[in-house]
């Protein structure tokens, strides 16, 4: 049975992993899963994260250790969403769609087919801004005028919140944490972004598959041209390994 927009958003909302964290500084850090892993395949960064900032709703790995969750960053259309979504519906999957402001109200289409189509639209920043480099009342901006924009274009409340350009700081976070959202990271990334320097198929194939573990939050990004081509047949082989997708 398809999980509807509520159900994956559910399930997301029941991975984070809270631990004690006593203050918010404002120093920017830049996100990155690392590439150290343990005897679960699981990223060592990613794990660390979630120990240290989950009191701020904050999360780059899911609890559930026989899940993927698959996200997709969406900055600009190029052409592949459509088939992306085309492949998701064929295999039943619910992804999550994370918009700029820029992308909501330019491809009104492709995002109410994502909410028509189940999937959970999450909050990108409205202009893409670094939220370290932001006020508390600019960063609130931010999420909020895009969270309002969408709530009254398409009837949707986002919850989620993906750090522009992967940068953060605690006080970010928290300023996130006040909005009202939860702020998902990611426990697996590759260098898909390029589109004038593509991975070839094979190589994102390997990347992807290899780097396959419990709880992971994969982060992709629609532009690319070898996501589309290979998605399918990575949920295939990530269900083959035993994963729900």
């Amino acid at each position: 049975m398809r999980f509807t927009a509520l159900a994956a958003a559910a399930l997301i909302a029941a991975s984070v992993h809270s631990s004690a964290v006593c203050y918010a500084e404002g120093t920017k850090i830049g996100y990155g899963q690392g590439t150290v892993v343990d005897s679960n395949n699981v990223p060592t960064d990613a794990a660390e994260f979630n120990s240290r900032y989950g009191d701020y709703d904050a999360c780059a790995l899911s609890e559930e250790d026989n899940r993927i969750i698959i996200t997709f960053d969406q900055g600009y259309e190029n052409g592949y969403t459509e088939k992306i979504l085309d492949t998701l519906k064929e295999k039943n999957v619910s992804a999550v769609f994370f918009l700029t402001g820029d992308y909501a109200g330019k491809e009104k289409a492709l995002v109410q087919r994502m909410i028509d189509e189940g999937h959970v639209i999450g909050n990108h920043g409205m202009t893409h801004a670094s939220l370290p480099d932001l006020s508390e009342e600019d960063a609130k901006e931010e999420i909020m005028s895009l969270h309002n924009y969408v709530l009254e274009e398409y009837g949707y409340e986002m919850q989620y919140f993906r750090c522009p350009c992967g940068e953060y700081s605690e006080e970010a976070l928290e300023a996130i944490q006040n909005c009202g959202y939860k702020t998902l990271f990611w426990s697996f990334a590759y260098v898909d972004w390029k589109t004038d320097s593509q991975p070839s198929t094979g190589e994102g194939f390997k990347k992807l598959t290899e780097s396959a573990h419990g709880g992971e939050i994969l982060l992709l990004h629609s532009v690319s041209s070898t996501n589309a081509e290979i998605l399918g047949d990575v949920i295939d082989n990530f269900r083959a390994q035993g994963y729900t997708v």
